[in-house]
């Protein structure tokens, strides 16, 4: 029997975008087998650079090998294994690859939303609908916002709902179609001629002189370099114009007595608007758990909470996964049984502490100094919220007892100022001492190092920013910086509780079940500061605020920020920036992507032109019982 080796199957595409539990409903010339069948809706790119939309049906055949080892879903986007493949399996590669829709974007000329965003429906023929989808989970206008990062459409008039895919601007072909004309390359046309303008950031002279050695030898051996063909010096003269042309808008030009330095300023792509979505229901919740209870498609739950948080009625139930209080894949049973298990933990851990005699508690003078502290927060902690308002409250008294039960839960820690704050919501929803402990734990898990004594946490993430908003938005960055701002201080409070003083209470449950998802990266809440930042930018550079200016108005902002409009600009900002030919491993570490190249990255000796700033140390002022570096003093009346 004959053999072929895996190497020989089609070389892979790269997912750009993928959408799960997308229904085949209608295509044309299929089978009807595969009508109903839920798969996989993708943008991709080919190997050969070209583009298109794929949908993968999510019961593709899998094929055991001989040797009897692991299972191997055949996809177009399976990793390579060095082994070879029977004859026959290579043929039921290539019918599971068959089932597989591929619709090119070059090809696309239209396609409609309909159905409350739930079904979508494309072509390639004018007037005839090849294929149709529908949504499980009603987000196709997720889907259309990426694919439009790729394609230029345009609404019809007679027709809210369908899009027409318009032909690329002439003009933005002109460097490729001049340098095809021309024959010069023997490489991919379009490929050539964007890295040659694309190496100008890494190497502008170098990369200038292969450009025009390249040109040069067609000016003066045109015959010979073109295999006999037409005389092109005219051409190349025109070509360079355009060329030039090309480049003037993305270059500057330094010029000295000596020489002349070309220059190209980084410039991020076109950020793409991301509509927000709809929460996710009772209906939808249910829907995701097996008779059991055990939570199905974990990760997809997680997409659907990011994109549009969760419903009210349900969060308290939901909340207790994402903060990892109970497991995704637990029963009914199972839940119950860990319940009882943590209630009495609680308890016992409680009794600790409140079983403490007066003089035990004169002899031990760290717990009594993190006993007052804990009282004198909890005494001001959104006394103006009617859950937590008047004297002798009893939600209050709770609110103490969990605290106190977490310094004996967590002694190395204790209790810092600013944790009352984080708990508070919690409470507030769950109305249960222990189901709020617990998911309070959950919680500080993930910020613990916000509370660090040393603020080497608080530092990090303070530098890591001034990082992004560089990369980001380099104008505010340098305003901020010649302000005396750029140590990013006035974003203290906002990273210290997430944001818990910014918002009500109802926009920071959701704004914080969006952060527990871990999605779209790591250090989310970080861009999130970028977007807040970058939707007062016009307001901080026109006015020329400064140090004390610049503190004031973001401390003003509080109570008047719309969270589903600042999570959307912070997802935009996030495809803009992973989008971005020049982004640096320095970047990609923060957003937790890995890094290309080999050197070690957030080193605190570098300096400032790594983004780090040694100069932070010169003022220790405290902020609500928290030691933290400052420059100015100003900054302490306005954090408080």
């Amino acid at each position: 029997m004959s053999e072929s080796s895996v190497e020989d199957l089609p070389d892979q595409c790269k997912d750009l975008f993928t959408q799960d539990g997308v229904l085949l409903k209608a295509c044309i010339g299929r089978p009807v087998t595969d009508l109903n069948s839920i798969g996989m809706l993708c943008i991709v790119v080919n190997p050969d650079g070209s583009k298109g939309i794929e949908w993968r049906p999510n019961d593709l055949i899998t094929i055991e090998s001989d040797t009897q080892d692991q299972e191997w879903a055949v996809v177009n986007t399976i990793g390579r294994r060095q082994r070879t493949l029977s004859g026959n399996m290579t043929s039921d590669y290539a019918t599971a690859r068959a089932r597989i829709i591929r619709i090119p974007l070059q090809e696309l000329k239209t396609f409609r939303v309909t159905r409350n965003n739930q079904q979508m429906q494309f072509s390639t023929k004018p007037g005839v609908w090849q294929t149709t989808f529908y949504f499980q989970h009603g987000n196709a206008e997720i889907f259309v916002a990426y694919l439009k990062n790729h394609v230029k459409t345009a609404k019809t008039r007679h027709d809210r709902h369908t899009y027409v895919v318009v032909e690329p601007n002439p003009e933005s072909q002109v460097l490729n179609r001049s340098f095809a004309e021309l024959d010069i390359f023997t490489e991919n046309t379009t490929d050539v001629v964007w890295s040659l303008v694309s190496n100008f950031k890494e190497r502008p002279y170098k990369t200038t002189l292969e450009a025009f050695s390249k040109l040069t030898d067609i000016v003066y051996y045109g015959n010979e370099a073109t295999n006999g063909k037409r005389d092109v010096t005219e051409d190349v003269a025109d070509l360079l114009t355009k060329s030039m042309s090309a480049l003037e808008e993305a270059t500057t030009t330094t010029k000295s007595d000596e020489y002349e330095v070309i220059s190209v300023k980084p410039t991020l792509p076109p950020r793409p608007s991301i509509p927000r979505g709809t929460p996710l229901s009772t209906e939808k919740w249910e829907g995701l758990q097996d008779p059991e209870g055990r939570v199905m498609e974990v990760d997809g739950v997680k997409q659907l909470i990011f994109r549009g948080g969760i419903a009210h009625s349900i969060r308290h139930e939901v909340w207790k996964y994402l903060l990892d209080y109970y497991p995704w894949k637990s029963t009914h049973k199972e839940i119950k049984y860990l319940r009882k298990k943590k209630t009495e933990e609680y308890f016992c851990m409680k009794l600790q502490w409140r079983s403490m005699t007066e003089g035990q508690e004169a002899r031990f003078t760290e717990y009594r100094e993190r006993k007052s502290l804990v009282e004198k927060d909890v005494n001001r902690t959104d006394r103006t919220h009617p859950y937590f308002a008047g004297d002798n409250n009893p939600n209050l008294a709770v609110l103490q007892d969990i605290l106190m039960t977490y310094v004996m839960y967590n002694f190395d820690l204790g209790y810092v100022q600013g944790m009352s704050d984080v708990l508070a919501p919690l409470l507030l929803l769950l109305d249960n001492e222990v189901d709020s402990f617990w998911c309070f734990v959950g919680f500080m898990d993930k910020i613990v190092s916000n509370f660090d004594m040393d603020q080497a946490g608080m530092k990090q993430q303070l530098q890591q920013l001034q990082q992004l908003l560089t990369f980001a938005s380099p104008a505010l960055a340098q305003q901020l910086e010649a302000k005396d701002s750029g140590n990013m201080y006035f974003c203290f409070r906002w990273l210290l509780v997430w944001f818990k003083r910014e918002f009500s209470h109802r926009d920071i449950m959701r704004l914080w079940e969006v952060l527990w998802t871990g999605l779209p990266c790591a250090n989310f809440h970080l861009l999130i500061c970028v977007a807040i930042l970058d939707a007062e930018m016009d307001v901080i550079m026109s006015r020329d605020y400064g140090f004390t200016e610049i503190l004031k108005h973001v401390n003003d902002l509080s109570m008047c920020l719309d969270v589903d409009r600042i999570l959307s600009s912070a997802e935009g900002i996030y495809h803009q920036i992973v989008s971005a030919p020049h982004l640096t491993d320095q970047i990609r570490v923060i957003l937790g992507l890995p890094a290309l190249g080999a050197a070690a990255l957030g080193d605190d000796t570098t300096d400032k032109s790594n983004g780090t700033r040694p100069d932070m140390e010169e003022d220790l002022l405290e902020y609500d019982g928290i030691k933290i570096t400052i420059v100015h003093k100003t900054v302490w009346a306005l954090l408080a």
